[in-house]
C-alpha cells in the first residue's frame, strides 16, 4: 500500500509564493515519476509539473519560469515551489506517484491540497 501525504497549500495574494510538499510512504518500488496535478471544478485534472526518476523535469507552459519541482529520492518526497502566483493558479493540487507495473503504469494520488490566489 502506498500513501501520499501533501502539505503546504493555503491562501496567498497574487505575486506571492507557496511551497507544496508530498511525502510517499509504504511499499514503493519501480518509480517512474512524481509530480503535481491541479484541478478546478468542472475541468479536467491537468499536469502541472513532473520529475522523472532520472531527474529530468517537465512543466506546463503556464507555470514555466514561476514554478520549480524538486525531489528527494532518498525520502520519496517531491516539492513544488510556486512563485509569482496568479489567480488562475487557484485549484486543488494533487500529488502523483507513478510506478512501473507489468501492464504499464500505476498511479497513486494524494488527497489534494487547496491553493487559493486572490487578486
Amino acid at each position: 500500500q502506498v500513501q501520499l501525504e501533501e502539505s503546504g497549500g493555503g491562501s496567498v495574494e497574487a505575486g506571492g509564493s507557496l511551497r507544496l510538499s508530498c511525502a510517499a510512504s509504504g511499499s514503493i518500488s519501480n518509480v517512474n515519476s512524481m509530480g503535481w496535478f491541479r484541478q478546478v471544478p468542472g475541468k479536467r485534472r491537468e499536469l502541472v509539473a513532473v520529475i522523472i526518476s532520472g531527474g529530468s523535469t517537465n512543466y506546463i507552459d503556464r507555470v514555466k519560469g514561476r514554478f520549480t519541482i524538486t525531489g528527494d529520492n532518498a525520502k520519496n518526497t517531491v516539492y513544488l515551489q510556486m512563485n509569482s502566483l496568479k489567480p488562475e493558479d487557484t485549484a486543488v493540487y494533487y500529488c502523483n506517484l507513478r510506478t512501473y507495473v507489468s501492464s504499464g503504469y500505476r498511479n497513486y494520488w494524494g488527497q489534494g491540497t487547496q491553493v487559493t490566489v486572490s487578486s
